[in-house]
């Protein structure tokens, strides 16, 4: 009783528990048995050799045991001893991430032998007790790595899953849950594709081991339903030990030809240098530890190559504009002694891009029995960009760019990208008692991209000339106030208890999410003149602009705020000495914070078919049910056969961006005042009100304050009510039900390891999907297109009326139950010496899905699927994230001269998925995005699929015999995202040498490396060239063209020009990113 209470007292103590935290430690489990009977109270102490930790443990009365919260990595040393029995020392123990490290020992019963039995710990991919899909990618291996960038998208290709970034399984790569040290790393927010930091949060230089997951049946990891990548960061040991280093690249140490053909701009500048340290040691010996590692990048980089002419007379080939130096001058220092306001150069430009890095980790042996470890890091990556090429509001926008051969900016006119990363993790393991131990973990992490500039406070300003762009200076148009900020906060406190055979683990959960999305258009204001003489005489603009919030707002922004509390609990049972049963239940809530809404009435007022939208509430509580089963059976007790599989739910995570479309376009945040001569007159004013020069307040200064009293005394809002609020054009909402996205999934894999001299293994795995909660939008403001007029013939898709609408748009996300996939997988890894490490996979991928959810914009989302009934009516079709075929293999090499060789080989078919459409809209609901039918030979011939011309006829169905993909699709609608690029085959190596000083107890190392991306390209331009979509074709499949409907109702076509029977679909990518690609490095390490 007195376990128990102690049990429910650490229940209740904590009441939160990280949601995405994950596992961040090892451990060891087994039996001690003499006799082939169980040894109770036999001692078991596990020594981590390099810190001298030390982790204990006793048998109970099954001769089980097992420790938790274990340092990852080794090696340990394992001494396992009973009274009267001989002693038994296993060496060279080696832990991985998140898993458990079976041990069993058979003492022998003999008072009088005096030396420890020693014996090396078994080398083989399975002596971990996993029951799904997972990779664990070592410090050893992330080090000799082939890798040019130096991210975690190299290292996670490792894994068979991977190779396509952070997508996992044909699922979009923002769903996937990274965390470090437990903390929360993701691109939580989801505007790119890109991890946070700039897509590089933390060194590699500073990971201990990463963990790719896909089917853990493990309760304590969540929030993805792809997959998961873990990291855990390097720690001190007892010896001090250090590395400086600093990795080159630039434009000389890569290709410049594709296929024999010369890159324009190949030789341009192009460089990126690293510099960074590592260090750790003991503060106090077997005691207190640090790591610390700091990384700079540095990579000046040309954003803007046009200059200013000297004679008005442009020059695209070298980068010449028609503006004059002498314009740029004088409009400079007009600005300067009218408003006081500096331009900025126009000759010099800032570019330069870097990234810099921080981590700091103690690791506190508080006692044998308490473990504490503590980490910061901090990440800014920075690039600069040009204005926006030619995006502006209340008028036509130019056809040349601001920075172009008709047109300049100034230096103060660029803008940067800041990536900002900061994240604290505590986690506490502690031993309680032999059958209690307990993990307390609290982590945060703020993640923010914000823009800036070198401007001072000032409108941004067109000046055109003859109608076209000219010349541009200012604040930035879209970067005041343009910015995205997220918190995450986790903590969890997570009990493990032993009975017997049975392993008890149970944790309480909490998670906090913030995400803000600040986004002013012409927040500064902004003025657009006829001429430069118009500016400089003070003449009226043609267009003033000005987003303002409400109510004296400076900081306008759309916030979602999420908590998520959850409970779960799991019992890992050893059946048998050789069968192992893991079940568990993970309950989560998650509740919404409405407090940062405001209802629009003029929104909720409209009737949607019965349904009305409300702006001002998210979704209701939503409790999340995620049962799991796994096993592991060791079939001969052996290890040399395991059957090992599982099945349960998953839940994961939508990119809250389209959470946060909700305020944004609800017409509660902010206001944006468009303001030309046709809108000035529908307010009773003219366009004169501007003359006179900027708007300035009373002591002469040009600021945002004085334009926008300037608006208020002309009749623009500074308020809105709830009550009246105001329609906007497009609304997007979610719907009351809405549930975060879940996915069932189930495995079933064997392990086999060949009865030979070195460990060689092979594992066969196979993984099925289904889609419990997928995400979609649908468009209430489009009715049932079950009453629409049809074609005739054989594509007889529906014909949207011109005014088909009930309302304005209104995009709601939503639930579908519709979606499926399956992987299989098949795996060799060997090790034939201890130099010598080979690994080959094959994996093939089935992902179907109704929407990827491509882009952030709720429209651009609802959009960008290809249909034949229009976007609320999409059929389940291929996922656009999936690569179905990838091959990856892997040979690592050391010999005793201090040479080190590691070759990875990739090859897949997909990844750029593509779909055939119409060129135009061929249904009339206003969206270009249109499925083609596929006509048989016989549908043409009966005229049931008609062309304009013989000529037209001939050449489509030419390509469509050509074609594969069509071919066997003919009398069907082309199915989205299904013409999968072809197969590429690259490989990338790395060679390292080390010159090594041994002095005293010191040994120092320098090491060259020489990494080289697709190397195979550098002794042949055709070879490691991807193909994509053949530019003849277009940038999308578009290889129809409908061309009205004829006297009979039946559709007609014609084709494109680049359509016949001899149209390649893909051609070789003439780009840099298709050649050979090097880095040099210099390391000096010591220890």
């Amino acid at each position: 009783m007195k376990q128990l209470r102690r049990l429910m007292v650490a229940f209740l103590v904590v009441v939160t528990a990280t949601l995405n935290a994950q596992v961040t430690t090892s451990g060891i489990a087994g039996k001690v048995i003499s006799g082939g009977e169980p040894i109770l109270g036999a001692t078991i102490v596990a020594t981590h050799t390099p810190s001298g930790t030390v982790y204990g443990a006793v048998s109970n009365a099954d001769g089980r045991f097992n420790i938790v919260g274990m340092r990852v990595g080794g090696p340990y040393e394992v001494k396992i001893s009973y009274i009267g029995y001989s002693s038994v020392k296993v060496s060279d123990v080696n832990l991985q991430l998140g898993e458990t490290y079976p041990l069993n020992v058979v003492l022998k019963e003999d008072a009088n032998e005096l030396e420890d039995l020693v014996v090396s710990a078994q080398r083989t991919k399975f002596t971990s007790e996993k029951t799904g899909a997972a990779t664990n990618i070592t410090s050893s291996q992330i080090t000799n790595l082939p890798s040019v960038s130096r991210n975690i998208t190299d290292i996670t290709r490792l894994s068979p899953y991977g190779g396509n970034g952070m997508s996992f399984g044909g699922t979009d790569g923002r769903t996937a849950n990274f965390t470090v040290d437990g903390a929360n790393f993701n691109n939580n927010f989801g505007l790119s594709s890109s991890l946070p930091g700039g897509g590089s949060p933390i060194s590699i230089e500073a990971i201990e081991e990463l963990q790719v997951v896909i089917t853990p049946y493990d309760v304590r990891q969540t929030n993805f339903i792809g997959g998961g990548v873990n990291a855990i960061t390097k720690s001190g040991t007892n010896n001090f030990t250090g590395s400086a280093y600093v990795f080159h690249r630039n434009e000389n140490l890569r290709g410049d030809a594709v296929y024999g053909k010369q890159i324009a701009g190949a030789r341009d500048i192009d460089r990126n240098t690293t510099y960074g340290f590592t260090f750790g040691g003991p503060i106090i010996k077997n005691k207190l530890f640090f790591f610390i590692n700091g990384e700079m990048a540095k990579t000046p980089t040309i954003v803007n190559r046009w200059r200013a002419s000297t004679n008005g007379v442009a020059d695209a080939n070298n980068y010449i504009s028609r503006t004059t130096e002498s314009d740029m001058k004088t409009v400079s220092d007009f600005v300067k002694s009218q408003y006081g306001y500096e331009t900025g150069s126009y000759t010099d430009f800032p570019a330069d891009e870097g990234n810099n890095k921080l981590l700091a980790r103690l690791d506190w042996n508080i006692t044998n029995n308490h473990r504490l470890a503590l980490r910061y890091n901090y990440t800014k990556n920075r690039y600069w960009s040009s204005p926006n090429a030619s995006s502006m509001d209340g008028g036509t926008r130019m056809s040349e760019a601001r920075m172009s051969q008709a047109s300049m900016s100034f230096a103060n006119s660029m803008y940067s990208m800041d990536n900002l990363v900061h994240s604290f993790s505590v986690d506490l393991n502690s031993r309680l008692s032999d059958k209690l131990s307990n993990q307390f973990l609290a982590t945060f992490s703020k993640l923010d991209d914000i823009r800036g500039t070198n401007s001072t406070e000032f409108p941004f300003i067109d000046i055109l000339k003859d109608g076209q762009a000219y010349m541009s200076l200012g604040y930035e148009l879209f970067t005041w106030n343009n910015g995205v900020h997220n918190d995450a906060l986790n903590i969890k406190d997570e009990i493990t208890y032993y009975s017997g055979n049975h392993k008890i683990v149970g944790g309480i959960a909490y998670e906090y999410k913030m995400a803000d999305n600040a986004y002013m258009r012409n927040g500064t204001g902004y003025y657009r003149y006829s001429s430069l003489d118009d500016f400089l005489t003070g003449a009226a603009p043609e267009i003033v602009n000005l987003t303002y919030g409400y109510d004296g707002e400076a900081n306008p922004a759309a916030r979602v705020r999420t908590n998520k509390i959850g409970a779960y609990a799991q019992d890992d049972w050893s059946v048998t000495d050789n069968f192992k049963l893991s079940y568990g239940l993970r309950i989560d809530g998650l509740f919404f914070n409405n407090d940062d809404l405001i209802t629009n009435n003029a929104i909720l007022g409209l009737d949607y078919s019965g349904r009305n939208i409300d702006t001002g509430k998210w979704p209701a509580a939503n409790i999340i049910f995620s049962p799991r089963v796994g096993f592991v059976w060791d079939t001969f007790g052996d290890k040399s056969l395991k059957v090992r599989g599982g099945t349960g739910l998953f839940s994961g995570n939508l990119p809250l961006v389209f959470f946060t479309n909700m305020p944004t376009n609800g017409g509660m945040v902010q206001y944006q005042a468009q303001i030309n001569a046709v809108n000035a007159g529908k307010k009773g004013f003219t366009m004169d009100e501007f003359a006179g020069g900027l708007v300035t307040d009373a002591n002469g200064k040009v600021t945002t304050a004085a334009l926008y009293n300037k608006l208020i005394s002309l009749g623009y809002p500074s308020t809105i009510s709830p009550e009246d609020g105001t329609v906007p054009s497009a609304i997007a909402a979610v719907d009351p039900n809405f549930k975060m996205p879940e996915v069932w999934k189930t495995s079933i894999a064997v392990d086999y390891s060949f009865k030979t001299s070195f460990p060689f293994s092979v594992t066969a795995e196979g993984i099925f999907n289904k889609t419990i909660n997928g995400v979609s939008i649908s468009d209430w403001s489009i009715p049932s297109v079950g009453g629409f007029a049809r074609f005739n013939g054989v594509d007889n898709r529906p014909i949207y009326p011109a005014t088909y609408r009930n309302g304005a748009k209104a995009f709601v996300l939503e639930n579908t139950s519709r979606g499926y996939g399956w992987i299989a997988n098949v795996t060799v890894n060997a090790q034939p010496a201890k130099w010598l490490n080979l690994m080959a996979a094959y994996t093939h991928t089935v992902a179907k899905d109704v929407t990827g959810m491509p882009g952030s914009n709720a429209e651009s989302a609802f959009t960008y699927v290809p249909t034949v009934e229009g976007p609320n009516n999409i059929k389940l079709h291929n996922s656009q994230y999936t690569t179905p075929d990838r091959l990856v293999a892997s040979l690592t090499a050391h010999d005793k001269s201090g040479n080190h060789y590691s070759i990875i080989y990739e090859g897949w078919r997909g990844g750029a998925n593509y779909s055939f459409m119409t060129v135009n809209d061929i249904n009339g609901d206003g969206y270009n995005y249109d499925a083609i039918y596929v006509p048989t030979d016989n549908d043409v011939a009966t005229n049931q699929f008609r062309f304009v011309s013989e000529d037209d006829k001939t050449r489509f169905m030419d390509y469509v015999h050509s074609n594969s993909y069509l071919k066997g699709q003919q009398g069907k609608y082309a199915e989205a995202y299904s013409v999968y690029s072809p197969w590429v085959n690259r490989v990338d190596f790395s060679y390292k040498h080390d010159f090594v000083v041994k002095t005293k107890s010191t040994k120092n190392t320098l090491q060259l490396s020489f990494d080289i991306k697709n190397v195979m390209n550098l002794f042949n331009s055709n070879w490691g060239v991807a193909k994509y979509l053949n530019p003849e074709i277009g940038s999308e499949a578009r290889i129809l063209k409908y061309e009205g409907v004829d006297a009979e109702g039946v559709a007609t076509f014609s084709t494109p020009a680049s359509i016949n029977g001899n149209t390649q679909t893909f051609t070789p990518s003439y780009s840099l990113g298709q050649t050979w690609y090097a880095l040099v490095g210099v390391k000096y390490i010591f220890n």
